[in-house]
């Protein structure tokens, strides 16, 4: 359990801080020694992008796991996972003391280190001397791009051709099975649109549903007349 040791008048007062996803919002529990006490992120001074995204994150391990004591695993679990040590991080770095990361995917305690940042090195910089801009690595549009557009191929087809042929037995059934799909694939899609690589893959996954569906009402209309 992380620990951190306040010094007071009358001597050292013991809390533990934990970050705990529930009900679809994010909780740190503190202990003071005596009583266990919840506190929201967003009553801290904390940077309003960190409360909001630690909200979220929550938000999305409620959609993936109803019920907090069932793990679960795969893809959506793991980004699950990744993106609360990540924030996780980012609160004990803020917060100055290590924080126990309750992981609700898993269910296991982790405990997160703040980060150590160093003071950079103060020097007077030479006159007629241009200080670089750091660079950032350019977005690879065509590589993403055709990522995109060969996973969108392949969910157009793949969802077009399991409507259609549950279509021949009921239309009702077709369209309750594209709404499953939708809602399985979306907590997935959601967590790995900021992921690089991934993000591509989302946006094929997305423009894909987006097309099958499509297909399936213009399908509705029937043949010409």
């Amino acid at each position: 359990m992380s620990t951190v040791d306040q010094a007071g008048a009358d001597g050292s007062e013991e809390t533990i801080v934990q970050l705990h996803a529930r009900a679809g919002k994010a909780v740190l529990v503190g202990h003071d020694g005596t009583q266990l006490r919840e506190v929201d992120p967003r009553s801290l001074a904390l940077p309003s992008d960190l409360t909001a995204a630690l909200h979220e994150w929550a938000e999305v391990a409620r959609a993936l796991v109803p019920n907090d004591h069932q793990p679960v695993g795969g893809t959506a679990g793991d980004l699950v996972t990744r993106r609360g040590r990540q924030l996780a991080g980012r609160l004990a770095t803020e917060l100055g003391l290590p924080i126990d990361y309750a992981d609700p995917v898993s269910g296991r305690m982790v405990e997160v280190e703040p980060a150590v940042l160093a003071a950079p090195p103060v020097e007077e910089p030479d006159e007629g001397v241009v200080e670089d801009f750091p660079r950032r690595e350019p977005t690879p549009w065509a590589t993403g791009l055709t990522v995109t557009v060969i996973v969108a191929a392949m969910i157009t087809i793949a969802v077009t051709t399991l409507s259609f042929a549950l279509a021949q037995a009921s239309l009702w059934l077709a369209v309750i099975a594209n709404v499953v799909i939708i809602g399985g694939l979306s907590p997935s899609v959601w967590l790995a649109r900021d992921v690089p690589i991934w993000r591509w893959v989302a946006l094929g996954v997305t423009c894909g549903l987006g097309l099958a569906w499509l297909v399936l009402l213009l399908s509705l209309l029937g043949p010409a007349t």
